[in-house]
């Protein structure tokens, strides 16, 4: 049976940090359930507008065991103001006042306190349909990070995964279906600002309850780090994690909303430790990037 109180492992972070294979890796543990970018929920499931309507686990989500309790709305009513009120105070923009908040600097207005609610609520039910007392929500959104972590019903603990932004600039430059292409700039802009309210949400909750990982870590130190992750998620168990082998590790079913498309993957997958834009990424474009967000990559040890 799921704690009382559960447990929420929230990873922030630009789009593209990894966070999909990240999770998923660690819904092997015992007692964990990776649910994906949640945010896209109401949205994917509810009003069919997002980018899949698919669970992790291959059944629509209006069928699959786990969310299909969560999403008794006749009409979409619910979903389509729930989705419309995240547009209007749960994006990354909105990160200053959630955090004031947070900090109990202000009151949250009643619309912040219905989502905070229907989130709480979603989250509970999840934990409850999966008898999972560790949710992993990647839904990377300060905003929306600041608004759970206030709440006392739930232990929320923010995961600030970060990749080198000439990886996540080649990989929005590369054509893809399910996936807006951005120009660099565009991009860089993003990256420093997800990451910089990342950064101001997990000061407000300190060392106990934020952790900063590098994605470029993970693949060259699997194990180690998903070790390191699952203890600060308050998890010492990673025995059912099936590394095949330092390069490879064997996932099993998820319930991720939406994500990367990788998310369906199941059986030995490879944890590759090569980066496309080394090769792809011309030395004008390097040195842009560089320049364009200097400061925080040297921040996060990323060098020329």
């Amino acid at each position: 049976m799921p704690e009382e109180k559960p447990r929420v492992l929230y990873i922030t972070g630009m789009m593209r940090c990894g966070s999909t294979f990240v999770g998923n890796v660690l819904n092997e543990m015992p007692g964990a359930v990776h649910i994906g970018e949640r945010y896209f929920l109401w949205k994917n499931a509810l009003l069919r507008d997002g980018t899949n309507t698919l669970c992790g686990c291959g059944r629509d989500l209006l069928e699959c065991e786990v969310w299909s309790g969560r999403l008794r709305d006749p009409g979409g009513w619910k979903a389509r103001r729930l989705w419309d009120l995240q547009q209007r105070f749960l994006r990354t923009r909105h990160t200053a006042p959630r955090l004031a908040e947070l900090r109990g600097h202000r009151d949250p207005p009643p619309e912040v306190v219905e989502l905070s609610d229907a989130i709480a609520d979603t989250l509970r039910g999840v934990a409850e349909a999966s008898g999972a007392p560790l949710v992993i929500d990647s839904s990377k959104n300060a905003a929306d990070a600041a608004v759970l972590a206030r709440r006392p019903d739930l232990d929320v603990r923010l995961l600030h995964l970060v990749r080198d932004p000439r990886a996540t600039v080649t990989s929005y430059l590369a054509p893809k279906d399910y996936l807006e292409r951005m120009s660099a700039a565009r991009t860089l802009s993003y990256w420093a600002a997800f990451n910089v309210a990342s950064e101001a949400v997990g000061g407000t909750l300190g060392d106990r309850r934020y952790l900063r990982l590098r994605y470029e870590d993970f693949t060259r130190a699997p194990r180690a780090v998903i070790d390191e992750i699952a203890r600060f998620a308050g998890t010492e168990d990673t025995s059912a994690i099936d590394f095949a082998s330092e390069r490879s590790v064997v996932l099993g079913t998820n319930h991720t909303v939406t994500g990367n498309p990788d998310r369906l993957r199941q059986g030995t997958v490879e944890i590759r430790t090569t980066e496309p834009w080394r090769e792809t990424m011309s030395a004008p474009g390097r040195t842009a990037a560089y320049a364009g967000v200097a400061p925080l990559m040297l921040r996060y040890g990323y060098h020329r």
